[in-house]
Formats: C-alpha cells, structure tokens, sequence
C-alpha cells in the first residue's frame, strides 16, 4: 500500500454556483480543500464588496458541519468598477483578488470588458495596492479561431498590460497552451498560472473525436496533445508559477447536453484522486504537495494550511459517482477515462 501525506490543498479557481447547486457542489470541495478562490460569474454578478460579503454568507450558510473551509472572494471587474471599492474590499479583507472575464468568454460573462484599456486605471491602482488579478484568458474577437484565442490574447492584452503595469500580480486562470505556459515560466516576477486536473487529462479528441461528448466541453477548451503535454510538465515540475485551480464548474445535465451546451468540467469530488494519477504516471508524487498545497499560497502572500490529509493508493478502483444530485436536477461528474486508485483518506 502507497501512502502519500501533504498539507492540505487549496484550489485557485472555484465555481460554486448558488442556491441548489452551491448546497449540492460545496461539500465535495470543502471535504478536501482548505480554502478556495471564489469565482464572481453569477447572476448578476459579484461587482462590488457588499455583493462579496453577501455570497461568502451563503457559503458559509451552506457549509457542512464539521468542515473548515475558507473560501476567498473575488469581485467580477467591469468597466464600471471603481477603484477605490476595490482597494478598500482588498485592505479589509472582504476580497482576495479580481476577475477579469473579456466580455462574452464563458458562463454568464456578458457584463465583462470589451476594451481593456477602461480598467487601466483600476488595474493601476490595483497594482500600487498589491490586489491580485485572476485573468480569463482568451481573445473573443469572432475572427480568432477558438484553439487560438488564448495565444492570440497574451499577444494582444497580456503582454502589453505586463509592460504597462510591471507591478500588478497577475494570475492566468486555467492555462491551456504550451503559449501560456512559456509565457508565464520565462516571464518576469508577479505572474503565475493555474491548472485545471481536466486539462491535465483530456486533449480536443475528447470533446470530438467518434462523437461530441458535451461533458469534456470547458473554456478555454481543450487543445491539441501537445499543449496537454506541456501543461502536465510545468504542473509536474516543482515550478512554483504553476498551481492548482480546479475550474470545477457544475451545471445541470440539461444544460450540457443541449443544442448549445454550456462550457465547464465538475471535477471537484475526484481532483485529488485524478492528480495523484497523473503526477505518479509522471514519476513526480514528491511534487503533487507544492502544486496543490504550497505554490498558491506563496504566490497568493498566505500561509500554507497547517492541516494535512493522507493519501492511499488502493488495488481496487476507487468508485465515484457518475451524477450528483441537486434539487434542480443531476450533474455529471468529470470522468477521466482510467481507473482512480488514489483516495483521500476520511479516516472513515
């Protein structure tokens, strides 16, 4: 029997949701994680302090008893967005970062920026203050192709708004390309990248290849093997710009699998498993810790937790769910297409 012990991790990029789906998803991050970055997409979306403090409430209403979790929040940037709402939410602890969503780039970013050059000055006070901002990645002018759109936006906004604001910490959600990754490793201090466990695992093939399989539908979508290869070398590599950000992001099968499916992987009930998977297949177990536990936080200016969990690798499959059940209906459960034998042990 492998064991395998580490502090526990955190997970940089969160969806939630609300009412029935924040009761039904919450549990299975909370049961793992310590803490995690908040995602501010609902609707309407999380735009200013007050509406922050209001859904921290929620999650901690919907918090199983008996689970320490904290969760980090984020306010969803416009080009409305004041500056000094956002330092003051950032000084008093309210928020912990900002999104940036280009407008229409995901689930319910319609109220996101379409000229990037408007939030420059909040982005310029943002930096003074050391507020974190969570980058959506992709391009969405309708020319770009849907496999460019994330080198074509570091291209186009990222790299002159690292020119134009050398101090502002920036975190490129979600990773995707073997662009992102070289850009965010052979780059300048104050950027990092989260990676998703999906990404990790599944290349465009599984979205397409024999058949449409709305399930593997996310964005930024998944791209050629290649770039999966490089996303599963900087995860495995100990590099400390690269950490965890699950994207687990639940909706109900009906919105799936439908004439125009909604984009997002639910992956929180099996990450740990799935990651322990892939970083044994690469040799680099004594790595998962940093990648998952340690790397967010140093970056993020937080301790790592002090807690810790134990992993054992078991012979037989580990068995999850296929669905989950919400009061609005089920939702599918990422499926990685191999056996899990790494399991979280419960002490159960």
């Amino acid at each position: 029997m492998q064991i395998l012990t580490m502090r526990r991790p955190d997970d940089w990029h969160l969806h939630l949701r609300d009412g029935d789906m924040l009761e039904a998803v919450l549990p299975h991050s909370s049961a793992h994680f310590g803490r995690a970055i908040i995602m501010p997409n609902l609707v309407p979306p999380v735009i200013d302090v007050d509406a922050a403090n209001a859904y921290r409430a929620r999650i901690e209403k919907a918090l199983p008893s008996g689970h320490d979790f904290t969760p980090l929040m984020t306010l969803y940037l416009t080009e409305t967005t004041k500056a000094d709402d956002v330092v003051a939410g950032y000084e008093s602890g309210a928020i912990t970062a900002v999104k940036l969503y280009p407008a229409g780039a995901t689930t319910n970013s319609q109220s996101g920026v379409r000229d990037i050059e408007t939030v420059y000055p909040v982005l310029e006070r943002m930096a003074e203050a050391g507020v974190p901002l969570c980058v959506h990645g992709e391009e969405t002018d309708p020319a770009v192709d849907i496999f460019d759109r994330e080198a074509v936006f570091i291209d186009r906004v990222l790299a002159p708004m690292r020119q134009r604001f050398p101090e502002l910490r920036i975190i490129m959600e979600h990773v995707t390309t073997r662009d992102g990754v070289d850009f965010v490793r052979d780059g300048p201090d104050g950027i990092a990248a989260t990676i998703t466990t999906h990404h990790l695992i599944i290349n465009r093939n599984a979205i397409l290849a024999g058949g449409i399989r709305p399930h593997y539908y996310c964005l930024p979508v998944a791209k050629r093997e290649e770039h999966r290869l490089a996303l599963r070398a900087a995860a495995t590599s100990g590099n400390e710009r690269f950490f965890l950000g699950t994207d687990s992001a639940p909706h109900l099968d009906p919105a799936k699998v439908s004439a125009c499916g909604c984009a997002g992987v639910f992956s929180s009930i099996n990450t740990m498993g799935c990651l322990a998977h892939v970083f044994e297949q690469e040799a680099a177990l004594d790595r998962l810790e940093a990648f998952a536990s340690l790397n967010g936080p140093r970056f993020y200016g937080l301790a790592a937790n002090e807690a810790k969990i134990t992993m054992i690798r078991r012979e037989a499959p580990v068995v999850f769910p296929e669905k989950i059940e919400t009061r609005s209906g089920p939702v599918t459960v990422f499926d990685p297409m191999f056996a899990i034998h790494w399991d979280v042990d419960t002490g159960a």
